[in-house]
């Protein structure tokens, strides 16, 4: 794994290795999640509440972080504008990415899970490594080299594969739920593209919460909207408690945690190379569906799960 070291006080291996996989554990566990709170919510509700509640939660535990020195370092701009105010151009970083990485990408992703099935959800989030070189290349972020195209190859087959022969989930796959997964991988890939080019500009406190704001306004027209089709005040105390508990999960861990660390990581390591680690996410899932919902698993499934790992090793082998 190769890290950036021409920022100051480069984090070890070590760090950037735990903080990798705690991220996509939350992500993978957040498969689950999502799938149950669509059983209490229409879907609408379901992921426009979700964004609207992560950046709420962003706000509030803002201040917290900010006391860690390690969302505080190299910083241009507070969390909230309290010592230096952001100018417009900075203001156009926060809005774009938010609209990117926050509303489009969770938003589409939350939806589509309830339009199509695990399997070909999981061979549109294996797109996402192969978006994100080729946006990083178009934007000049990176350079293409095979070494990264024959991994990301290897570890996309991988994930077919072991997406093919998973058949997980109950509801029938749609063109539609396609193309919303697909619409949530692009924004994904975006976000993190154009958050490489200004990743040194400000701290992880100050991109992830102002991100989460803006991403937070897009979503907000239609969150109100579903509050009142649901019927608020009083619909609301007969959803279910699981219904919010997911909420909870999708907003705290999946959106503002997860994507805190991400931005961080994002200081000191090539967009691709991060988002190579996209791969790990249906196997992870899998694995999971194996340990908690009792799901048989074949060898076609670990031969896939097999070459998705050996493609992101290529890849990861040749950085130093």
């Amino acid at each position: 794994m190769r890290i950036d070291s021409s920022a100051a006080r480069a984090p070890s291996r070590a760090a950037v290795t735990i903080a990798i996989a705690l991220i996509f554990a939350i992500w993978a566990i957040n498969f689950l999640v999502v799938k149950l709170g669509l059983r209490y919510l229409p879907p609408l509700a379901f992921a426009s509440f979700r964004v609207v509640a992560a950046g709420i939660l962003m706000l509030l535990i803002a201040p917290l972080c900010s006391r860690l020195s390690l969302f505080r370092e190299s910083a241009s701009v507070s969390p909230l504008a309290t010592h230096h105010s952001p100018l417009l151009r900075d203001y156009w970083a926060f809005a774009y990415l938010g609209l990117f990485g926050v509303a489009i990408n969770q938003f589409c992703f939350t939806l589509g899970l309830r339009y199509t099935n695990v399997t070909h959800s999981a061979i549109i989030v294996g797109l996402a490594p192969i978006y994100t070189l080729t946006l990083a290349v178009l934007f000049r972020v990176e350079q293409l080299t095979w070494r990264k195209a024959s991994g990301m190859a290897i570890a996309f087959i991988g994930v077919a594969i072991l997406a093919s022969g998973a058949g997980v989930g109950h509801r029938s796959p749609t063109l539609l739920g396609d193309a919303i997964i697909m619409c949530g991988s692009l924004g994904f890939a975006m976000y993190v593209v154009l958050g490489k080019r200004v990743a040194a500009n400000y701290n992880p406190l100050t991109m992830t919460t102002w991100n989460f704001i803006f991403g937070a306004l897009f979503i907000l027209p239609l969150a109100l909207q579903q509050t009142r089709a649901i019927g608020f005040p009083r619909n609301f105390f007969l959803i279910h408690w699981q219904a919010w508990l997911c909420i909870a999960y999708t907003a705290l861990f999946s959106s503002a945690l997860a994507y805190l660390f991400y931005f961080w990581l994002l200081r000191y390591l090539e967009a691709s190379q991060l988002a190579a680690f996209s791969y790990v996410l249906p196997v992870s899932a899998s694995a999971l569906g194996i340990i908690f919902l009792g799901e048989r698993a074949s060898w076609l499934e670990f031969l896939g799960a097999l070459l998705a790992l050996l493609g992101l090793y290529w890849i990861e082998s040749s950085r130093r």
